[in-house]
């Protein structure tokens, strides 16, 4: 993707996103009715998204607590990462240690206004706009350029957001990941996961009604083997690929996906020394 294209500032309330619809799943206040109405029609399709929402988000929290506390990472870029909510990457993580980076990216202006307002003293976190697929732009940026030392382990997340973006040679889930990959030192982290399904017709019906309400910001539901083919040449981290609520819970009665009809399906890879 061409690097500094211009992304719109204005925020467009009659149009579905995915970070607004996101936030109203996880009971935040950062949506308008068109979000609202889009995820009751999207319930009555695949029902148990909220439940899927909830545990990915759970998901996140447990890989950044794991990753700060035992894997010593200080660094965190995260890639589509929606509208702040509670316990977000930057809180997580300082309160480990309150020494931690973290730069988010969001091609949503509405996720620029909020995250920058929650932000403004906290000159260890930023919020910059850019689309996930520029990668120059967004490892160019000053702002990441000034928190991260992509010299050092960094953490690069891709939380729930792949499916946004469709197939493409050069712009595709599988090009943005290797393009990162190779800009990263030994050690460095890459976590993936986004929304599969192995039943066709969900895998159709799904994209096809978010690609529409959307406007066309949205990419595919994809399958298992779509995902595991990003981790290539990466060692995963136990317990491997699996739907992200069994990703090391924090207790044996930690919520579980309840339904299959689609799941999150991903995990933690590390670029080897």
């Amino acid at each position: 993707m061409q690097s500094g294209k211009q992304l719109s500032t204005e925020i467009d309330a009659t149009v579905p996103t995915a970070a607004r619809m996101y936030d109203y799943y996880l009971g935040g206040k950062d949506n308008y009715a068109a979000d609202r109405s889009a995820v009751e029609e999207l319930d009555k399709v695949v029902p148990s998204t909220r439940r899927l929402a909830l545990n990915n988000r759970r998901f996140l929290q447990r890989v950044v607590r794991t990753l700060t506390q035992e894997y010593g990472i200080r660094q965190y870029l995260d890639h589509g990462s929606g509208l702040p909510t509670q316990d977000n990457v930057h809180q997580v993580a300082q309160r480990i240690d309150p020494t931690t980076h973290v730069v988010y990216v969001d091609n949503d202006p509405m996720v620029l206004v909020h995250g920058r307002a929650l932000l403004e003293q906290d000159e260890r976190t930023v919020v910059i706009q850019a689309d996930m697929r520029d990668t120059d732009g967004i490892f160019g940026h000053a702002e990441t350029q000034r928190l991260i030392n992509f010299d050092e382990p960094v953490c690069v997340l891709f939380n729930s957001v792949f499916h946004c973006i469709p197939d493409s040679d050069t712009d595709g889930p599988q090009a943005v990941a290797d393009r990162v990959r190779e800009r990263l030192a030994p050690g460095s982290i890459m976590v993936m996961c986004q929304l599969v399904s192995e039943d066709e017709q969900v895998r159709e019906s799904v994209t096809a009604f978010m690609d529409q309400v959307t406007q066309g910001h949205w990419g595919r539901v994809r399958q298992e083997k779509d995902v595991e083919a990003l981790f290539e040449g990466l060692e995963i981290l136990e317990p491997g690929l699996v739907e992200v609520s069994t990703w090391r819970p924090d207790t044996e009665v930690a919520p579980r996906q309840l339904t299959q009809e689609w799941i999150e399906f991903g995990g933690v890879g590390r670029i080897p020394a």
